[in-house]
């Protein structure tokens, strides 16, 4: 393996056959590029996946009244259900056990004034909670808790951005905001994961904003966590009991889609990546089918080379060069092409991806990328399948007598 004249022979052969080692590298190159692209922008949907699902907890579930569409119980259609804050109780109550975190939240769109800055902001009435549901980080101060509640202070937590947009310079700790009219203090600023227009609302106490609207026990949604002991199974049956017991309150059809809309995420997170799944497979499919052409190709070009450069073989076996000896040379040339070839593929794909970085976010491909240790498993592949390829051509070229070999056209 590290006979240097037989080096100099492989390095001199490549040179004077450029073609042909293109010819042989190309596949594996081909090959490896396509397969790191392929499996890239397969990582790249699972990360667009998996940051969707990271924006609000992911074993959250959301439910909101609508209008009913069907007659039901000696009751007409077209009614609009309201939840109010004897229905959170009620469905507390009965999810004993059941809960991580719960909140109503009451949510409404108020002018928002700060000295000579004002915006229409979505301003939410909710309990404390709330920031673990929707995954916020505060970046300081504080957000609202059961005190504010049940004193119905006038505090507020405020997004990101409200900071951004109103109050510009400055800790905006303590500062006095004009909600509607009525002043609120900040004792909070948080970041959310799902982006601007969540960072663009204001949380304050629910049992304040349900007294500014002229003391109404309203609630817009219905926000909960289950358990996270429970199974993703677990939490979709358990989506659908409370689906159950929420129509049954407030006498909705079990056939009216539009009278009651529940999100689970638990039934979404199972949907979503059983469609992942699939697409992941035919990525993986077309990659692997990618690599096995590469492997083909290999094979078919070793074979022609083989044929090509069998009355050199009669030669070598004609001075007394040893069967071994010309199985080892051409299997060394084989793979030192193979390496080659599947180094250049290999960048060339790695390339790509850093090109191709977050450009395609609008297709829902995020950060595309492949993990080396499964680029290093189909780079090994390709050079065993290189040595494999050179090796059974040139092991049986080796067995033809040197007078045959030299007859050859």
């Amino acid at each position: 393996m590290f006979d240097l004249d037989r080096w100099q022979e492989i390095f001199s052969s490549i040179r004077s056959n450029v073609l042909r080692t293109v010819l042989s590298g190309f596949t594996v190159a081909l090959g490896l590029f396509i397969f790191i692209v392929l499996f890239g922008i397969g990582n790249g949907l699972n990360n667009s996946f998996a940051k969707a699902f990271t924006r609000d907890a992911t074993n959250l579930i959301m439910v909101w009244g609508g209008k009913t569409t069907i007659p039901y119980a000696g009751l007409q259609s077209d009614r609009q259900i309201t939840f109010n804050n004897d229905d959170f109780d009620a469905i507390v109550k009965e999810s004993k056990g059941k809960l991580e975190y719960a909140s109503p939240r009451y949510q409404t769109n108020l002018t928002v004034k700060y000295g000579k800055e004002s915006g229409s902001y979505q301003i939410n009435g909710v309990l404390g909670d709330e920031k673990f549901l929707e995954n916020r980080t505060m970046i300081d101060g504080r957000y609202i808790n059961e005190r504010d509640n049940e004193q119905k202070q006038n505090v507020a937590s405020i997004g990101r951005m409200v900071w951004r947009d109103l109050i510009r310079d400055g800790n905006p700790i303590g500062k006095d905001l004009e909600i509607n009219g009525t002043m609120f203090k900040v004792v909070g600023v948080f970041s959310d994961p799902g982006g601007d227009w969540d960072e663009r609302h204001i949380s304050i106490p629910l049992a304040t904003l349900q007294q500014m609207k002229k003391s109404s026990d309203t609630i817009s949604t219905v926000m909960l966590s289950y358990n996270p002991n429970m199974t993703p199974d677990e939490g979709v049956k358990y989506g659908d009991q409370l689906e159950k017991s929420i129509r049954a309150r407030h006498q909705i059809s079990p056939d009216d889609q539009q009278g009651i809309r529940v999100n689970n995420n638990a039934k979404n997170t199972q949907d979503s990546f059983a469609f992942l799944f699939v697409i992941t497979a035919v990525v993986g499919f077309i990659g692997l089918g990618t690599l096995l052409a590469g492997i083909i190709g290999i094979s078919n070009i070793m074979v022609y080379i083989i044929k090509e450069r069998t009355k050199e073989i009669g030669v070598r076996k004609a001075i007394g060069a040893k069967p071994s000896g010309i199985v080892a040379l051409i299997l060394q040339e084989s793979i030192v092409i193979t390496v080659i070839s599947g180094f250049v593929g290999v960048g060339l794909g790695v390339l790509a991806l850093k090109l191709i970085g977050n450009n395609l976010e609008d297709y829902f491909i995020t950060e595309p990328s492949v993990g080396w240790g499964l680029i290093a498993a189909a780079f090994f592949c390709l050079v065993i399948s290189g040595a494999i390829a050179g090796f059974v051509p040139a092991y049986k070229a080796s067995k033809i007598k040197p007078i045959e070999a030299l007859r050859t056209d």
